[in-house]
């Protein structure tokens, strides 16, 4: 619930921070003003200090609410999704679709297999011609 709410403050702030960029007049100060484009002085280089308007303003509490919100939002996004190892379980409980192994009979026979006197043969299966 809190994940969601957090989420649609971050698409409101992201629309309110793109229409006060957009909305925003130009300087004439970009970088081809560094060059000798528009004005050589030093002013143009440094910058010149202005009074911020309401534009600005909303463009910069905007950009540091928005980086304050992903930054939220991804440690509470790394938090629900952390996968766990099978290590982790233990392997005292058994799977629940295994039947237990009885244990009144033995797995192996106590008495040996009776055996052929050594004077008769024993009989053998009867022998099979392939068929062509």
């Amino acid at each position: 619930m809190l994940y969601t709410f957090l989420l649609v403050l971050l698409v409101i702030d992201c629309v309110v921070l793109m229409l006060a960029i957009l909305l925003q007049s130009g300087k004439g100060t970009g970088l081809a003003a560094s060059f000798g484009g528009a004005s050589s002085s030093p002013d143009a280089l440094i910058g010149i200090r202005q009074a911020g308007n309401l534009l600005t303003r909303i463009s910069w509490w905007g950009g540091g609410i928005f980086l304050g919100l992903c930054f939220i939002l991804q440690i509470m996004s790394t938090h629900t999704s952390a996968p766990r190892s099978v290590l982790e379980k233990g392997l005292t409980t058994q799977p629940k679709n295994v039947a237990p192994a009885p244990t009144s009979a033995p797995a192996v026979p106590l008495e040996p297999a009776p055996t052929a006197p050594a004077g008769t043969k024993t009989a053998k299966p009867p022998a099979t011609t392939p068929k062509r």
